[in-house]
């Protein structure tokens, strides 16, 4: 375990005639920072772009918790997972398809390496404004109109939650043999447990891309790029990581995915179970709003499928901007909010989120309501 091994190293006060240049100096240096477990690739520490040891490991041990062929440690958050991605799987003038809600890395990749896109505008659930899922007849629809696309992207789980049918999709893309993408940064707490949809990594899709650091407890731009099939151009995936990730790796970070990994592993059946009761006494205490509302996944939303770890506030119906309730959340209540649009606001929940904090936000939501 590469978090154990760097606590261990620590306590050897082996001298750092080596980068970072702190040089372990907490004299100098505030101690707030993690000197300690900050080091370069130093012998028995491996190298993220050539793992042969302890980071080979972790990446064995996230390729087996996600049930994938072969997992890679990202530490440019997501965003380099996708350019990577898509970048292994064109040629400069390819198309590919993406709907317009997807994250900017798409667009960034399509700049980087000269594709052309095919973009799709989502159908909007018209009760919240919420983009709805995909569906494999968009794609399909797509696909026939325009036979040069190469590579086939969507979000799911969407920032809002929102699911689509990824194994249905994959039988699309598998038909017209294109590759599969799916940008899944919001989905790394996935088939953990029966409260929450699948693992995308299991559903057919070429390449799964998912971002640790926004539900599970990892730090920022710790992520993972999954390889799930034998379409893919594995060794081109490794090769644009190592040109498009720094050659001065973070040890924090690798060692936060290391810690992170072990964590669900050890820890999935309790800490889900806990998450999944904290959710359903939030959906519970505020089911009775009657200005501001909390999306749900029920016959009035037609989505394939939806993660309740987003909490998703809809404003509209309370005469007030999503600015607004989001201003009123920090100001009166010591609330951030994740994410503000002009009818709906979203607050992410994790693994991490205590009873109080749950308890914190309904009661806020329930406060407002009753003032509205």
């Amino acid at each position: 375990m590469l978090y154990k091994k760097l606590q261990d190293y620590k306590h050897k006060k082996t001298y750092p005639m080596h980068m970072p240049g702190h040089k372990r100096n907490f004299d100098l240096v505030s101690p707030d920072f993690p000197l300690d477990l900050d080091i370069t690739e130093i012998d028995g520490f491996d190298d993220l772009h050539a793992p042969m040891g302890i980071l080979k490991e972790t990446a064995l041990l996230a390729a087996r918790i996600y049930e994938s062929r072969e997992a890679f440690l990202l530490i440019n958050g997501s965003s380099v997972g996708i350019l990577a991605a898509i970048g292994a799987h064109t040629q400069r003038g390819d198309t590919i398809l993406a709907f317009d809600n997807c994250h900017v890395s798409t667009p960034n990749a399509a700049e980087l390496f000269g594709l052309d896109v095919v973009y799709i505008t989502p159908d909007i659930e018209m009760n919240s404004g919420v983009p709805s899922s995909v569906t494999p007849q968009q794609i399909e629809s797509a696909l026939k109109s325009n036979p040069n696309i190469k590579l086939v992207i969507i979000t799911s789980p969407s920032y809002e939650g929102v699911v689509s049918d990824i194994s249905s999709i994959a039988e699309v893309t598998n038909k017209y043999g294109v590759t599969f993408v799916v940008d899944a940064a919001h989905g790394a707490h996935l088939g953990f447990s029966a409260e929450f949809p699948e693992n995308h990594v299991k559903l057919g899709a070429d390449i799964v891309v998912i971002s640790l650091h926004k539900t599970l407890p990892a730090l920022t731009q710790c992520a993972l790029l999954h390889i799930c099939s034998d379409r893919t151009n594995t060794e081109k995936v490794r090769h644009l990581l190592s040109v498009l990730q720094t050659t001065s790796p973070s040890y924090v970070l690798m060692s936060s995915i290391d810690y992170c990994l072990n964590f669900v592993a050890e820890n999935s059946d309790y800490i889900f179970s806990e998450y999944g009761e904290n959710l359903k006494r939030f959906y519970e205490q505020t089911k009775h709003l009657t200005k501001l509302k909390i999306l749900r996944n029920d016959h009035t939303n037609p989505f394939f499928d939806f993660d309740r770890g987003k909490i998703v506030i809809l404003t509209k119906n309370a005469d007030k901007s999503g600015k607004e309730v989001s201003d009123i959340l920090r100001s009166e209540y010591n609330i951030e909010i994740e994410r503000i649009y002009d009818e709906y606001i979203i607050a992410m929940t994790s693994i991490c989120d205590s009873v109080e904090g749950f308890k914190m936000l309904a009661n806020a939501l329930c406060n407002m309501d009753r003032k509205i």
